[in-house]
């Protein structure tokens, strides 16, 4: 069995689309159904101690499709759940090829290094026996829901970034503005913007009790680790951008909280919902997601499905800055559109940058443009595929979807579109979720209010 003999999945502008769930699923059906499976444990150690587990089964003879499963399923592992050092036990071939791929010039130096970067410790593979793989111990803490008092909330993307002031629940001012943070050196640069915004909601407050913020990134006590939002601040100007949130916090004085601004989706989903086992994904200027368990636990994992692979067609999209391909961030967010720009027949300018792209094809899509019709049904298949295959990982009842890509007509069909494809495709999947929308206002500013309820009052 190889990745070419799964059936490609009918995605109209992406006809090679191979989704990620219907070769995983088949590799584990062949193996089980051979006689010859063995199990293949993965232990995934993070900060202080915490460890997360997956357990499956492989042919043992570590042929191309036994790779390619373990490879791609490492991938989705380490940035779902994350770790700085990954157990594997199972089959020896196994554990050589994937800490041939994790070494320092293996085909995943990206990965490697990031997870070095994001909990502080050099990234380590170690290959041992599957019942000698250490046991799974998670986090589990709530977070958020704190609804009283005068707060602010802001949700910082690549893009724009969006702050409200809340008392007691309720937005009484929201905004959004545009920035390119992604190209600025300078850390002041956020600061600036940042503080700027939160004078502004704080006007519309008889006083600022707490701040809470939602930002992409993996973020630690406050602190950023990896983001894409300050790729171009240099080596020696890093602290200083990690360190803003802390600095907010001393000039004003108030509680502060920042998290992941996937975690944030999924505590909008909770607040706007009054439902837990919740994922959350939102689809910007890249992807974020975010998970609550049915108990209502934040378990620190990760979730950063942008670097996550759902597509295993050999020619899938490449993602710049990994350098790998088939992963989210180049089926959901603003790269996916103009990735699907040329097979839908549209021609833009080249000057137009993502978010221009996107507002073109929403203009197109509100005037009954077919061809913008096609590039939101794709997207849906997309959506479609990769929640069953999310189903695969997180045991989730709701799936909360928004973020730019989904304001307006594009994005109620990209979400009829993905109801459909689990419907027809994964019934055992649409019986289990339910596939939910916030309104249109909180699809572009819900997880700033979320934000705005992280941090706890002083008592």
């Amino acid at each position: 069995m190889n990745a070419s003999t799964v059936v490609n999945f009918p995605a109209s502008l992406d006809p090679g689309f191979q989704p990620a769930v219907r070769f995983n699923r088949a590799y584990v059906a062949a193996a089980k159904k051979s006689g010859r499976a063995v199990p293949l444990v993965f232990g995934l150690e993070r900060e202080n101690g915490l460890l997360s587990r997956y357990e499956t089964v492989v042919l043992p003879d570590a042929g191309a499709a036994t790779l390619l499963y373990a490879e791609r399923l490492v991938k989705f592992l380490l940035w779902a759940r994350g770790g700085w050092k990954l157990h594997i036990g199972g089959p020896k071939q196994i554990g050589d090829f994937i800490r041939k791929h994790y070494s320092p010039g293996g085909a995943r130096k990206f990965d490697r290094d990031m997870m070095t970067v994001a909990y502080g410790k050099k990234f380590q593979v170690v290959i041992t026996a599957a019942e000698k793989v250490p046991a799974a111990k998670e986090l589990q803490t709530a977070a958020g829901g704190h609804l009283k008092g005068c707060r602010i909330g802001f949700d910082l993307g690549a893009s724009d970034y969006k702050f409200s002031a809340v008392i007691d629940g309720k937005a009484v001012f929201t905004d959004e503005v545009q920035w390119d943070p992604k190209s600025q050196t300078d850390p002041d640069y956020h600061y600036h913007h940042i503080v700027s915004a939160l004078h502004r909601a704080a006007a519309h407050l008889p006083r600022v009790d707490a701040i809470g913020g939602s930002s992409a990134g993996v973020i630690v006590d406050n602190e950023i680790r990896v983001a894409s939002l300050l790729r171009a601040v240099p080596k020696k100007l890093f602290p200083k951008a990690a360190g803003i949130f802390k600095r907010i916090q001393r000039e004003w004085k108030v509680p502060v909280v920042v998290m992941n601004d996937g975690d944030v989706t999924a505590l909008a989903g909770a607040l706007s919902l009054g439902s837990r086992g919740m994922l959350g994904i939102a689809m910007g200027s890249s992807q974020a997601a975010g998970y609550m368990d049915p108990h209502g636990r934040i378990l620190g994992w990760l979730n950063e499905l942008a670097f996550v692979p759902v597509d295993y067609q050999p020619q899938a999209a490449v993602d710049e800055w990994s350098g790998d391909k088939g992963t989210g961030v180049m089926y959901f967010s603003q790269q996916a559109v103009n990735k699907l720009l040329p097979a839908a027949g549209i021609r833009l300018p080249e000057k137009l940058d993502f978010p221009a792209r996107l507002r073109e094809v929403q203009n197109l899509m509100a005037r009954g443009d077919e061809r913008a019709e096609k590039i939101y049904e794709t997207i849906g298949v997309y959506l479609g595929c990769a929640l069953a295959q999310y189903a695969d990982f997180y045991e989730y009842r709701q799936a909360l979807i928004l973020g730019r890509v989904t304001t307006g007509n594009g994005g109620d069909l990209v979400i009829k579109t993905a109801r459909l494809v689990l419907k027809k495709n994964f019934p055992e999947v649409a019986g289990k979720i339910e596939l939910r929308v916030p309104d249109e206002i909180s699809r572009r500013v819900g997880q700033a209010v979320a934000a705005a309820s992280l941090p706890a009052l002083k008592k």
